[in-house]
């Protein structure tokens, strides 16, 4: 079910109709238009607004009588972070090094310690208990930059290794991921998404979004793990290849209608 967070679904749509670029201001008055079309009443966006500023993902710009919204660097590293994953999403299963990532993070510094754990899901990251994270592939290079970014290098510590043979690790991964749950999630999207179709910019701009902000889940979900190791998902195969026709499919008339509605 398409139940987004108001936030969520701002950065949704700016990664999609602006992209993670600093200095594009766009119309307050647009997003709270656009927002309104998923059912969300004026107030709920104007909060939600004032909470991504709060955040340092956006920046209020006034001109005149006129509020626009810039995204800040944070916001751009983040969408263009968020890129890369999405859009290399189910394309490498090969074996290789694995990381493992472990941090005492203090109570003085929760925020950053929230933010942390949310990135690292979204690198394929999986927590096998409190404060101790594992991913396939050689992370450390992501992670090191992680850690500067949010300034808590002190209190953690990164390992990168081959699992041992014994006792049986692929046994002991549905542990860290829940794959059912996962092979679900892209049946399910295959299903919602498999025969949509858009009649004119403003339907393709509504199906442009779900699709989108359907599918970067999988990013948080699906540690993408070898195929040698766990078998990937059966519909995995199916939901990349529709997500990577229908998405830019629908950009000419969805961009039409984003640039329709933020236009003062």
């Amino acid at each position: 079910m398409f139940e987004p967070a108001p936030q969520d679904l701002v950065l949704t749509i700016l990664g999609a109709h602006v992209g993670p670029r600093e200095g594009t201001a766009v119309w307050s008055g647009g997003l709270v238009a656009l927002l309104g079309e998923f059912g969300f009443t004026e107030g709920a966006a104007r909060v939600a607004l004032t909470r991504l500023v709060r955040r340092d993902l956006l920046e209020r710009v006034k001109d005149g009588r006129m509020v626009f919204y810039t995204v800040t660097p944070r916001a751009a590293a983040v969408l263009a972070e968020g890129d890369r994953r999405i859009f290399s999403l189910g394309r490498d299963s090969s074996a290789g090094p694995w990381t493992i990532l472990w941090h005492t993070i203090p109570e003085s510094q929760r925020v950053s310690r929230a933010r942390l754990v949310a990135r690292l899901r979204f690198l394929g990251f999986g927590s096998v208990q409190d404060g101790t994270w594992l991913a396939p592939r050689d992370r450390t290079a992501e992670v090191a930059a992680l850690l500067d970014q949010l300034d808590v290098s002190a209190h953690a510590g990164v390992m990168v290794g081959e699992p041992a043979q014994v006792p049986d690790f692929a046994a002991f991964v549905p542990r860290v991921w829940d794959l059912d749950a996962l092979a679900a999630r892209y049946e399910s999207f295959v299903a919602e998404f498999g025969e949509a179709k858009a009649d004119n910019p403003r339907s393709a701009f509504e199906l442009r979004v779900r699709l989108m902000h359907t599918y970067r889940q999988f990013a948080l979900l699906d540690p993408e793990l070898p195929a040698d190791l766990v078998a990937p998902p059966p519909c995995r195969a199916a939901a990349v290849t529709l997500f990577h026709h229908a998405y830019p499919a629908l950009a000419p008339q969805a961009q039409r209608h984003f640039d329709g509605v933020m236009t003062p």
